[in-house]
């Protein structure tokens, strides 16, 4: 699997735990703060290189002291970086994350140079040569560039996925339905499939997007697992059981197992139970970069483990 991950790269800085902010001035002590890699693009990419892919990631980033910590990031995971473009005039994307002793995630963001990646940044010749594409967040750099890249993939034989990174509450259909067709495997959250949607039920937005082309829905529904949708049906996958530490990077790397999956020749549902793994796996510390697991690790993982059913 020669994989592209394009689109939107973010630094994070994570707190944990963090029950409140403190008043004025004043100060609590925690028990861990780490900088990982992380983004629709650059978390996939994470993933996707512990599960053996061979990954170049394209995105673009500020020159700032931001910037060159997640390109160290990126380059200590394997993954090549040399696709990302820098900006003198514009920051890196950064997030603080106060994490909640309960796992969830709160965000402080920074959208930076993510927004400013257009047509005359991408690496055509590298994403003809792939034979995977994973786009993620195509509503920062608008449908008509994210189609136009799409379409130049599917072109040249190479597998398609896309991403969101927009809450569902900020989305819209007209953001992402011209570059639906081109799309083989979209991978978006339950939230966001009823925002970008406009529907009240999940299999009837993921309906809305089949429609409009995309090839196969996977929906991430957090606790609940994933719910696979085609024009021959749907099916629910199950998430693992874990004590869950912080869910930051977990649907990064379900697009990352699943898309593994589907690269070895596993059918949607097996590629799915191994997106389930590697989120698990992510969820049980903290960070979009936690766990020190391969391929062979995820499976073992997905076959000796309970299921939240």
């Amino acid at each position: 699997m020669k994989a592209v991950t394009l689109g939107v790269h973010v630094l994070d800085v994570l707190v944990r735990p963090v029950e409140a902010i403190p008043e004025g001035q004043g100060a609590t002590l925690v028990e861990d703060i780490r900088m990982t890699a992380a983004g629709t693009a650059g978390g996939t990419a994470l993933t996707l290189a512990k599960l053996g892919a061979a990954v170049r990631s394209a995105g673009a980033i500020g020159t700032d002291p931001t910037g060159d910590m997640l390109v160290a990031l990126l380059d200590r995971a394997g993954i090549d970086t040399a696709l990302l473009v820098r900006r003198a005039d514009t920051p890196t994307s950064a997030s603080v994350l106060p994490i909640r002793p309960s796992g969830e995630r709160p965000s402080l963001h920074l959208l930076g140079a993510n927004i400013t990646y257009g047509p005359d940044d991408v690496p055509w010749d590298a994403i003809a040569e792939a034979t995977h594409l994973h786009l993620g967040g195509p509503e920062l750099i608008g449908v008509d560039v994210a189609a136009r890249i799409l379409a130049h993939a599917k072109e040249h034989g190479v597998v398609t996925s896309v991403d969101l990174l927009a809450p569902g509450v900020l989305g819209g259909f007209e953001q992402i339905a011209a570059a639906l067709p081109y799309v083989d495997h979209f991978l978006p959250n339950d939230d966001q499939v009823l925002g970008f949607s406009g529907e009240d039920d999940l299999v009837a937005g993921a309906k809305k997007f089949l429609g409009a082309g995309a090839g196969l829905v996977a929906v991430t529904r957090g606790g609940d697992g994933a719910l696979l949708v085609t024009e021959a049906g749907t099916e629910t996958v199950p998430a693992f059981a874990v004590d869950v530490v912080d869910t930051t990077g977990c649907g990064d790397a379900f697009s990352a197992g699943f898309l593994r999956g589907v690269a070895l020749g596993r059918t949607p549902r097996e590629s799915a139970v191994l997106g389930c793994a590697a989120a698990a796996l992510v969820a049980r510390g903290l960070g979009s970069d936690h766990g020190d697991f391969d391929l062979a690790a995820a499976d073992a993982f997905a076959a000796t483990h309970a299921t939240r059913d």
